[in-house]
């Protein structure tokens, strides 16, 4: 019987990653646990082991990226945690009352110190539009003037942005195209760091759940809020947009998303450690959701421009990390490293999207917008 290194082994041979090789993307194994801890726990072992210093990999990224185009998560199977988060999001709505507001206090709220370090000028906490960029700051420009033609924005107009982050697009929209917005968020530090961000500007944030809006906009967006929604709550998300979007305006969302097959939950480390009660929606979830209520008016897909928005956003973190060591500590890093640096991999091996969706009320003339 093969022992779990010999396993973990073979498992790794056909993508080309070596244990203990000597390219970047070779994992160096300190704790010889390593190998059964994988095996039985599946993602979470492989981020805890890493959290604690039992194994390395100088491009972690790339590593990730043939693990995913190997599919050997698939092949290694998942882990009692991963197992029993899947089976509670079936019987119970993770992401309702309380439950909500769960990853705005431990992701969102985990610094402003670290975000404005790490992310953009404008803080924007999402994919950016590579296309024609070559800086962070540029790529995020780009992505938030894509979304305002795409939603034919003009002076004057009422948007409604569910999820608002730190208030980019609100600054953006309003900066640049006139428009009057208000910014729904769960996160205190967001709001709070933003509506300064945003003042003098026709745009305000505020600390509420997107269920309980009121009003009619001439557009509504979602820019990284579906992640957080959860499949038991499709529906009621498309019911809030339905009832806050007036009859002849826009409706947009962009997210990333599962391209392999729907799911219901995420993995147990990400859950753990990254975006509680998150899930990535298929394009099949979202397309029931929008059944007999609105006109899918284009679909991109963006998702290759993720792995180098995640990239620079990891350089970023990588050069600001002596001023942040002292307050987060050297676990954070490595957590933090991990988050990054896998989740490139993942856009890299193609095993997740991101998704712009334009749609409209049924009936409504098709809008003339640019949709690239």
């Amino acid at each position: 019987m093969a022992s779990a290194k010999e396993t973990v082994q073979k498992l790794v041979e056909p993508i080309d990653v070596r244990i203990n090789g000597n390219r970047p993307f070779d994992i160096q194994v300190h704790n010889q646990k390593f190998y059964q801890r994988v095996l039985a726990q599946g993602y979470l072992g492989l981020g805890e082991s890493y959290m604690e210093g039992w194994w390395d990999c100088e491009a972690l990224d790339e590593m990730i990226a043939r693990v995913v185009r190997g599919y050997i998560e698939e092949k290694v199977g998942v882990g009692l945690k991963d197992a029993w988060i899947t089976f509670l999001s079936k019987i119970i709505n993770m992401q309702q009352g309380r439950r909500a507001f769960k990853v705005g206090q431990q992701h969102y709220d985990v610094g402003n110190d670290l975000y404005t370090r790490m992310l953009d000028s404008r803080m924007v906490y999402t994919c950016g539009y590579w296309k024609e960029a070559e800086t962070l700051d540029d790529a995020q420009e780009a992505k938030l003037d894509l979304v305002c033609r795409k939603i034919g924005l003009e002076p004057g107009m009422t948007v409604l942005d569910l999820g608002c982050g730190w208030g980019s697009f609100a600054q953006y929209a309003a900066e640049n195209y006139g428009a009057e917005v208000t910014g729904l968020t769960i996160s205190k530090d967001q709001v709070e760091l933003g509506n300064q961000r945003c003042t003098g500007l026709p745009a305000e944030l505020q600390f509420q759940d997107y269920r309980s809006v009121s009003g009619t906009y001439d557009r509504v967006v979602s820019i990284g809020l579906l992640e957080h929604v959860g499949y038991k709550n499709y529906g009621e998300y498309m019911d809030v947009v339905k009832r806050s979007l007036k009859d002849d305006g826009i409706g947009f969302i962009h997210c990333i998303g599962n391209s392999n097959s729907s799911s219901s939950s995420t993995n147990a480390w990400t859950n753990k450690y990254i975006f509680p009660n998150s899930m990535l929606p298929s394009l099949s979830q979202i397309s029931r959701a929008m059944e007999g209520q609105f006109v899918l008016e284009d679909l991109h897909n963006i998702g290759e421009h993720y792995d180098p928005t995640l990239m620079a956003w990891y350089r970023n973190f990588e050069a600001a990390w002596p001023e942040l060591r002292e307050k987060y500590g050297d676990r954070f890093y490595r957590m933090w490293r991990f988050y990054l640096l896998s989740s490139a991999g993942g856009f890299r091996g193609r095993n997740i999207q991101l998704w712009q969706i334009v749609f409209t009320k049924r009936g409504r003339p098709q809008p003339e917008c640019r949709f690239s």
